[in-house]
């Protein structure tokens, strides 16, 4: 007969004091960073391999996870990046023809401290209520410190606000991903946490994409002589991303159409001039509601941000930075956060959430079609003048 051997423990410890016993799940050991909850019923591979969850400590609230396992197709980029993971029920078997492994092997490969077996219920309730907040994940021997010496070194942790992040997230070597079908261009991408449907979509619309370091200079862009401009999601906070603020500003007054999505509609809001500030518990989830002003329409999206943009949701405004007017084009139907961006006077425009759909909804795919047309459009205006 064989034996059972129970899970080891392991508790979610929050910087106020809060404490969740549950059981050891992925790799053993001691995790710190932002605690965040993602409310998608699937996905959970595509979540955990976005590089916009670096630093954070994700709680799925779907309460089942694990039970599709893990393939190499649904990589959004090469490894897990979340800081650790909370589920309520982990699935022990993988069930599904696709699966190359278990999620808790590649939770254990990528060394990611997770917790299963807690009520995370009551913990989205209490961060809904009291704000995203420092948290660590203790298992193994980090479990059997003390309360106070786990709490003291969740305190001791990092704040998300005022911290950068790009570098860890970021290519190290430019490399290209080349047009599908007929050729209209080629689109500079900063990597700044940069998903592979990203690349993809962009590649489908007949762009030549050249993806670059998040350490480039405008002068490095613009040498390229691309036909646009792209900025990624990416993690960290936008008001500590001011040599990418400056970038953008140099290549939007030279005139290169620019799409940016999630931390780079926040960068071009301050590119702009706007302010941008940290929300109270964030949007992350593939089921958040948001309205397209010009349409009326409302698209179901995918979201995973922590910041956003302040401005006025009506109206158009002078941009203090000096590139004409603004205007918020779409916004969020939960809270009336900013969710989009379209700029009157120059070629550019941002979206708050991912438009790439991975792993869904395809609500917002047509933002890439917009794009292209963008471009192209901008290209042939630009050839007139010049004719003229």
């Amino acid at each position: 007969m064989t034996s059972f051997t129970p899970p080891s423990p392991a508790v979610l410890v929050l910087e106020d004091g809060s404490r969740y016993v549950g059981h050891a799940y992925g790799a053993t050991g001691r995790t710190l960073g932002e605690v965040v909850f993602a409310t998608g019923m699937t996905g959970y591979q595509e979540t955990l391999t976005d590089p916009s969850y670096a630093g954070q400590i994700v709680l799925m609230t779907a309460p089942h996870i694990g039970n599709t396992g893990v393939n190499r197709e649904d990589m959004e980029s090469a490894r897990v990046w979340v800081a650790g993971y909370v589920v309520r029920d982990a699935s022990r078997v993988v069930s599904n023809f696709r699966a190359d492994r278990s999620l808790d092997d590649e939770l254990v490969q990528d060394g990611v401290v997770g917790i299963s077996g807690i009520d995370t219920r009551a913990v989205t309730r209490h961060i809904r209520s009291a704000g995203s907040m420092r948290g660590g994940v203790f298992s193994g021997e980090d479990f059997e410190l003390s309360g106070a010496e786990q709490l003291s070194l969740v305190r001791a942790g990092v704040q998300m606000a005022g911290l950068n992040l790009s570098s860890q997230v970021s290519t190290t070597e430019q490399y290209t991903v080349p047009a599908v079908g007929e050729r209209v261009g080629s689109v500079a991408v900063l990597d700044l946490g940069v998903k592979t449907s990203t690349l993809n979509h962009l590649a489908a619309r007949g762009f030549d994409v050249v993806v670059l370091p998040q350490s480039v200079t405008s002068a490095e862009v613009l040498a390229l002589e691309p036909s646009a401009l792209f900025f990624s999601n990416g993690p960290g906070d936008p008001a500590a991303s001011d040599a990418h603020v400056a970038l953008l500003q140099d290549v939007l007054r030279a005139g290169v159409p620019y799409f940016g999505i999630c931390f780079g509609n926040q960068l071009l809001g301050r590119a702009l001039g706007f302010e941008t500030y940290k929300l109270p518990f964030g949007h992350r989830g593939i089921n958040q509601p948001v309205l397209d002003k010009a349409t009326g329409r409302v698209e179901i999206t995918s979201q995973n941000h922590g910041f956003a943009v302040d401005l006025p949701i009506e109206g158009r405004h002078e941009t203090p930075a000096g590139f004409g007017l603004a205007e918020v084009s779409h916004y969020s139907l939960n809270d009336e956060v900013v969710e989009g961006i379209n700029c009157i006077d120059i070629p550019a425009f941002s979206v708050q959430y991912h438009p790439e759909s991975a792993s869904g909804p395809h609500d917002a795919v047509y933002l890439f079609d917009r794009f292209r047309d963008l471009v192209t459009g901008h290209a042939t205006t630009s050839s007139t003048k010049e004719n003229n």
